[in-house]
């Protein structure tokens, strides 16, 4: 079992993004970290995703929000692979295997007991190096990943 879990966020799927944003940003004084419009991220390991949108990416397929499938906790790994291969061993119920999100980062999602949502990503400087890796410029990953490039060159040192 790999243990390089890092526990990054907590996501609530929302039903108005513009709403829920002036809610944690105005009466809970939450900073922006990034803001990719559908799904935003804060300083303090909160984030947002608009649900319709989120529910279509997790499941590959228009879902109905229900218990546990609007809430997800986000883990990263650099070792996603073997990360999967342990998740899968312990039996745990498969959301979907390991696949590529819209901006390019590997992930896979699968559910705890009560239902919820769990995701274990690839860490997003990991992304943008491996990126860099397969022939992509940086301005190529900015279009891909939607960061910032002054976040890429950082994350490239």
């Amino acid at each position: 079992m790999t243990t390089d879990y890092r526990l990054t966020a907590f996501v609530l799927m929302v039903k108005d993004m513009e709403t829920s944003r002036k809610f944690y940003e105005t009466v809970l004084g939450q900073e922006v970290a990034m803001d990719h419009g559908l799904n935003v991220g804060y300083k303090s390991g909160l984030a947002l995703w608009q649900q319709d949108y989120a529910l279509n990416v997790i499941h590959g397929k228009s879902v109905k929000p229900e218990k546990g499938n609007d809430v997800e906790i986000y883990f990263e790994s650099e070792k996603i692979d073997e990360a999967f291969t342990s998740v899968r061993s312990y039996g745990a119920v498969i959301v979907h295997e390991i696949r590529e999100q819209p901006w390019g980062q590997r992930v896979f999602r699968f559910c705890d007991p009560d239902n919820f949502v769990i995701e274990i990503g690839e860490p997003m400087d990991a992304l943008v190096r491996r990126l860099i890796r397969e022939g992509m410029t940086v301005k190529e990953v900015v279009t891909k990943t939607t960061l910032p490039e002054e976040i890429i060159r950082t994350f490239l040192g």
